[in-house]
């Protein structure tokens, strides 16, 4: 074998090993990333989890009850909603469901509420969560706020003042994305519900909404009624009423 022949081999042996050194370099620097959104993401799990399990039974200024909660939650995630606004926020409740499943779905939400001790508290809980990224506080009327908000949105969550239900979906319907859902709750099939009036109201005026269908929720336990742009308004079995 000649000098020079050997010497070619010596060179190709040599690039074989650094390239195949810098493509294994490459898979690790990829892998080492997965690896740390991964570990980012069970650490925030387990934050939010472990804050839910400690305070489940301290919620009260009109929140959500846990099991409707996690409803919200898992309409976000099985939906992959992105863009969700709030309306009544009280101390956080719904706000830290709500937007631990936005973190899942790479999604924003904007909350508002009209007492400012409320608003207070709920940022607080919500920095306990590390949820804070993916939150923005309003103080102020939603009465005001909501006609105003600009852009689209793919969820809304609607918990304040019952009587306005009807003028807040209004308001909201023309900013409602192609697959969106407009929340209400408290609100179940009020027919032998006396003094409850404004829930048949409500639902008699979503209703009528051509394009949109309205569900309640079969698990909620205060009442979840969901108005959906699709005919299909998501994964499990909520009963048309």
């Amino acid at each position: 074998m000649g000098k020079t022949k050997m010497i070619a081999q010596i060179s190709n042996k040599r690039t074989f090993r650094l390239s195949f050194i810098a493509l294994v370099s490459s898979f690790l620097i990829v892998m080492t990333g997965f690896a740390d959104t991964a570990s980012a993401d069970e650490i925030l799990d387990a934050r939010v989890q472990q804050f839910l399990k400690e305070h489940v039974g301290d919620w009260r200024d009109m929140n959500v009850p846990y099991q409707d909660g996690k409803i919200l939650h898992d309409i976000i995630v099985d939906r992959g909603f992105t863009r969700a606004f709030e309306i009544g926020t009280s101390t956080g409740h719904s706000t830290i469901w709500i937007a631990w499943a936005l973190s899942k779905t790479g999604g924003t939400l904007a909350t508002v509420e009209i007492d400012e001790r409320r608003y207070e508290t709920a940022r607080e809980n919500i920095a306990a969560t590390g949820l804070t990224d993916y939150v923005e506080f309003i103080l102020g009327d939603a009465h005001e706020v909501v006609p105003a908000l600009e852009g689209s949105y793919d969820f809304v969550f609607s918990d304040a003042d019952k009587g306005w239900y009807i003028n807040y979906f209004d308001d909201m319907y023309p900013k409602l994305t192609n697959n969106a859902c407009f929340i209400a709750h408290n609100v179940r099939d009020s027919q032998f519900r006396s003094g409850r009036s404004w829930e048949a109201e409500y639902l008699s005026h979503v209703r009528k909404a051509p394009d949109m269908l309205t569900l309640l929720h079969p698990d909620a336990r205060n009442g979840i009624a969901l108005t959906c742009k699709e005919t299909k308004p998501g994964q499990g079995a909520m009963d048309d009423r």
